[in-house]
């Protein structure tokens, strides 16, 4: 699947809506084997998170260095621009005075301006007993307000439990919980942090939370695309 096969306007209705859109089969299951396959290829990376040793959760994910490879590079580069049409308009609702650049050359270079020069896209690789806390990937002043995960995995072989869990936290209300069903390739586009939603008046803001549920067997690897780098 490419972002011009794509419904941007079903897509921003369910962004809207749920805060999050899925998008069944967009890497293929080669793409997925060989980005399993290059995590223990240390080269290709700038730092390597063990959850437990910073109460995250209980897994590892290794964050890529710049030169991103190209398939990782590529998803960056390919979902920037419908992506920020998106922001742009929460920014609008939610009246902020922060907007995104057209391309993803101009918001890197302005990222790097604000000191925010580490590349965030990642690979997460979690075991029997493994999970990952509910929680927003913020890395600096300057965030993008969407963000990718693909699962590289196949659920019905490689895995059992580990279900990606989204939760928002309305004003005034409990918070709600979202289990988002994968299969092996298939990607879901969420908010980071915050998203509007219709009020009596006006628009709100829901803050959003993402994480996964307990691996109950074997092994699930997941690639998560962020498109604001870290200080």
């Amino acid at each position: 699947m490419k972002s011009g096969n794509i419904d941007w306007q079903k897509a921003e209705e369910s962004l809207d809506r749920d805060g999050y859109v899925l998008l069944p089969g967009l890497l293929k299951a080669e793409q997925c084997r060989k980005l399993i396959k290059g995590f223990e290829e240390e080269a290709h990376y700038r730092r390597h998170i063990v959850m437990q040793h910073h109460g995250y959760g209980q897994g590892e994910y290794k964050y890529f260095d710049y030169p991103l490879p190209t398939l990782v590079a590529g998803l960056r580069e390919e979902f920037y621009p419908p992506l920020a049409k998106i922001a742009n308009q929460w920014a609008d609702k939610l009246s902020t005075d922060r907007h995104f650049s057209e391309t993803l050359g101009e918001y890197t270079a302005q990222c790097h301006e604000a000191g925010q020069k580490r590349p965030t896209p990642l690979i997460l690789k979690y075991g029997e007993g493994d999970y990952n806390r509910l929680h927003q990937d913020l890395y600096g002043d300057l965030l993008f307000p969407l963000q990718m995960a693909i699962l590289l995995s196949d659920p019905t072989s490689d895995f059992d439990g580990g279900e990606f869990v989204l939760t928002e936290q309305r004003p005034r209300q409990q918070s709600r919980a979202r289990i988002v069903p994968l299969s092996k390739g298939d990607a879901v586009i969420f908010a980071v942090n915050q998203r509007p939603v219709t009020g009596k008046n006006r628009f709100s803001r829901v803050t959003m939370r993402h994480g996964v549920s307990d691996v109950r067997k074997d092994q699930r690897f997941t690639l998560g695309i962020i498109l604001h780098d870290a200080k």
